[in-house]
């Protein structure tokens, strides 16, 4: 019994490491936006549609591949902020399909 509390307690103590913080991208400069995503390696910024009135967006956005899953890659994304339409950021997204070896170059012999 004793060992299930110190599980239970050791689980519910590291638990608030696991949150992911959520901001405003428009509340924040560009500048605050890439140092919160530095600094936290990976967060979720909201924001409003441009397209859509009334739609608010939200993606969870990281410093680098390592925070992306293993079918992921860190590629370029650009969210709105208080002081730039286009703030440069990166967000996971998955690798190309490349089940019949297309994407890769054929070996030409020299």
């Amino acid at each position: 019994m004793k060992k299930l509390i110190c599980i239970l307690a050791t689980v519910l103590a590291a638990s608030p490491a696991l949150a992911i913080s959520r901001y405003n991208a428009q509340s924040m400069t560009c500048a605050a936006a890439r140092q919160a995503v530095l600094g936290q390696r990976a967060v979720i910024f909201r924001f409003p549609s441009r397209r859509v009135a009334g739609l608010t967006l939200y993606d969870r956005y990281v410093r680098d591949n390592r925070q992306c899953d293993s079918h992921e890659y860190a590629a370029r994304a650009y969210i709105p902020t208080k002081d730039e339409a286009r703030c440069p950021v990166l967000a996971c997204e998955p690798l190309p399909d490349d089940r019949f070896g297309l994407l890769r170059r054929p070996w030409i012999p020299f």
